[in-house]
């Protein structure tokens, strides 16, 4: 089964929702396309001759941006300027009729709009309204704009362990994607309670208050201390700890050597002929810096590595059950054969760019989510096709009506 999806016979789950998306850059986008692949009618607002500053964000593809194609897939685009009289009724009439509306304004934008959850409900009783937000539609913090680097240095996870000096900029959007993903899940969850209360609801998401809550490792020797403990030893997973750290080898790349349980790491002392560092520890051992047999223990890691080219020490390292893995570079993961093995990335033909790679929604698998029903949308590419949708719906309410009297 490996790469294959599973075509279900079943409608997908958000089938015949929907959703209109008023988010723009990450998080929000995330948020709306996995209710998209979970197939949801997603209708995206945008700014018109703008649009989504996404949209302008490097590399390019001939002429879409990589970052938008990568967010934004399953959703009609239409553009409209929400301070135009006009163009905000029409707005008005699409979240009338929205099951789920996704924004990222600042706190106080969609007042000022009217376009708020308190207009909304009066309007739209049962919508469920998720606010996606940097720092939360209230705090000290709340009109500060939601940049991914500055709430992960608010979070304090920029310098785990307590290390001094000027921290390292991080490699990944642990914030946006932090957020993203308690907004799906909250959007899911309202939209299930909604099933049984028929209320919609306000969600305040903050993509401050999901980090914090995903870092509670990073975060373990200060939860101690708030207790009244000391936080010592600290759990060790930040490079100090010989035995779970990232070790160069001999063609100038690199491994991620995983040696933590006491099974694995006997394995590897044997199959290195190193028996004499084995020792009788136990499970507390597992996340410290192992103290004075550190040094031993680099060294004789970081003597198997260098030993070797990094993809034939792999070769080996799995041949034996010892979990020494590549360190990719970004190029080599997208063609890796565990990315191809697990169909992750696949080749999708674009009318415009060619062929593109899309990277999968893994729920593919599960007959969940299919990822391949429109292509993330050009700028008001669909004006005219949702205008007419609204228009088909306003000829249709008095019938609809009447038949449920």
């Amino acid at each position: 089964m490996a790469g294959k999806s599973v075509k279900s016979a079943e409608p997908l789950p958000l089938e015949g929702a929907r959703v209109v998306d008023l988010s723009r850059l990450l998080p929000g986008p995330w948020c709306s396309q996995t209710l998209g692949d979970l197939g949801a009618d997603v209708i995206k607002i945008e700014q018109p001759e703008i649009g989504d500053y996404g949209r302008f964000n490097p590399p390019q593809y001939r002429e879409g941006g990589v970052y938008f194609n990568s967010v934004n897939r399953n959703k009609r685009s239409i553009t409209l300027d929400l301070k135009r009289e006009e163009d905000r009724c029409v707005a008005l009439d699409l979240l009338r009729d929205a099951d789920i509306v996704v924004e990222s304004y600042r706190p106080g934008v969609t007042e000022k709009l009217g376009i708020d959850y308190s207009s909304l409900a009066k309007i739209n009783p049962g919508v469920i309204y998720c606010s996606v937000t940097g720092f939360g539609c209230d705090g000290e913090f709340a009109q500060v704009p939601g940049h991914d680097l500055s709430i992960q240095g608010a979070a304090g996870i920029l310098n785990p362990g307590g290390m001094q000096g000027t921290p390292a900029m991080p490699g990944f959007q642990a914030a946006d994607y932090a957020g993203a993903t308690y907004a799906t899940i909250a959007v899911l969850s309202a939209y299930i309670q909604r099933l049984k209360t028929g209320r919609g609801k306000h969600l305040d998401v903050a993509l401050y208050d999901s980090l914090v809550v995903l870092s509670n490792i990073a975060l373990a020797s200060a939860l101690a201390r708030t207790a009244g403990f000391s936080g010592k030893p600290e759990l060790e997973v930040w490079g100090s700890n010989p035995r779970y750290a990232i070790y160069p080898t001999r063609d100038g790349k690199a491994v991620t050597v995983c040696l933590l349980e006491t099974r694995t790491w006997e394995r590897f002392c044997r199959f290195i002929g190193r028996a004499d560092l084995i020792y009788e520890e136990t499970h507390a051992d597992r996340h410290t810096s192992h103290g004075d047999r550190a040094e031993v223990y680099r060294k004789a890691i970081a003597e198997l590595c260098l030993a070797d080219d990094r993809d034939a020490l792999v070769v080996r390292m799995v041949k034996a059950d010892i979990p020494i893995c590549p360190a990719y570079s970004p190029d080599e993961a997208l063609a890796s054969p565990e990315a191809k093995g697990r169909g992750l990335v696949r080749m999708i033909e674009h009318p415009v760019e060619g062929p593109i790679p899309q990277i999968f929604d893994p729920l593919m698998r599960a007959g969940l989510a299919d990822p391949q029903r429109r292509l993330a949308p050009r700028l008001g590419e669909h004006n005219d096709e949702v205008r007419r949708d609204l228009e088909a719906r306003r000829q249709n309410a008095p019938a609809a009506a009447a038949r449920s009297k």
